[in-house]
């Protein structure tokens, strides 16, 4: 089909295929017995993959839009044997995702944003959040260093001033990196650090600024109020700041990423997702769940420890490489 086009590097797609290793094998593992002594998809192939496609986390809602897809073309077909069915499931997936706006890029880009009044460049305000433990910080710096690879200047801003960690997590990043931070004392009130870090983008000429914020999520009225509070200094510097909110999830927890998505969505606006540390896990059919329930874009993904390993979230290639 023309939906898998290769359009990643080799590096990248090799990557991509070890990172999606475990959870490829439960997968298919599972696949395979469903369809042991079957030769045509009937109802009890369909009901094995349904609870096939739940256990590996592509979500309940999702499943039953594949497994409706799948009804559909037995019907067209009269006959389909289980043999196809790997092919059919590609499909009908790609299809599905096709349907959102999610997974289109295959590069790290910025968009082209107006000039501001005095005819400076507007940077490009990327405020991160999500729960302590998913791999915020270190998605920030993979982030910070990809988009230094590509010629532009990057300011961080550790604005997580509940916990020292976060702060020297941080700065840990934006010495291997080679970029400024700024930061205040930890206990130091979240958007004065945010207001800091975009004067200090505008007036270096960054290209883009990334905020870090606060992991909690125990009461979704104070996070909501922070956020609120936050995005209202930055506004202040840059009106329509900030220019996405990327929330980052741990793939390796399956339906309690789809949990925090729920949360985090209902206490501030998210604009795009990133799902991390998909290479220890067998849940890799979550990004096609998040992908299709939240009609909020996964942006990355991080497939592997190194700097190279968070990746920009294609559709096709990702189902290409889950399905191959």
């Amino acid at each position: 089909m023309s939906f898998f086009k290769k359009i990643f590097s080799s590096d990248k797609k090799e990557t991509l295929d070890k990172g999606l290793e475990k959870s490829k094998t439960s997968f298919f593992s599972k696949l395979n017995k469903a369809v042991a002594g079957k030769s045509k998809v009937d109802d009890d192939v369909l009901d094995n993959l349904e609870e096939i496609l739940v256990t590996s986390d592509v979500g309940v809602n999702t499943t039953l839009k594949v497994i409706e897809r799948i009804e559909e073309r037995v019907a067209q077909d009269k006959y389909l044997g289980t043999s196809e069915l790997n092919k059919i499931l590609r499909e009908e997936i790609a299809a599905l995702l096709s349907e959102t706006k999610s997974g289109e890029e295959t590069e790290y880009t910025i968009p082209d944003l107006p000039k501001q009044t005095d005819g400076s460049k507007t940077p490009y305000v990327l405020m991160v959040v999500g729960v302590n433990g998913v791999g915020k910080t270190t998605t920030i710096g993979k982030l910070a260093y990809q988009f230094k690879k590509k010629g532009l200047k990057v300011v961080l801003g550790a604005a997580d001033t509940f916990r020292a960690a976060a702060i020297d997590q941080l700065q840990v990043w934006a010495d291997r990196v080679e970029i400024p931070m700024i930061k205040q004392n930890m206990g130091s009130d979240p958007a004065s650090v945010a207001f800091d870090a975009v004067k200090s983008g505008v007036n270096q000429d960054a290209d883009v600024i990334i905020i870090d914020t606060a992991g909690r999520l125990h009461n979704k009225v104070n996070l909501m109020n922070e956020l609120t509070k936050v995005k209202r200094v930055m506004q202040k510097v840059i009106g329509d700041a900030p220019h996405d909110v990327l929330l980052v999830l741990d793939g390796s927890t399956g339906q309690n990423a789809f949990e925090q998505a729920k949360q985090f969505t209902a206490a501030t606006e998210v604009t795009s997702l990133a799902v991390t540390k998909l290479d220890g896990t067998a849940k890799g059919g979550v990004v096609i769940g998040i992908s299709d329930q939240f009609q909020i874009p996964v942006k990355y993904i991080g497939v592997g420890e190194g700097i190279e390993d968070l990746q920009v979230f294609n559709k096709y290639e990702f189902v290409d490489s889950f399905f191959k």
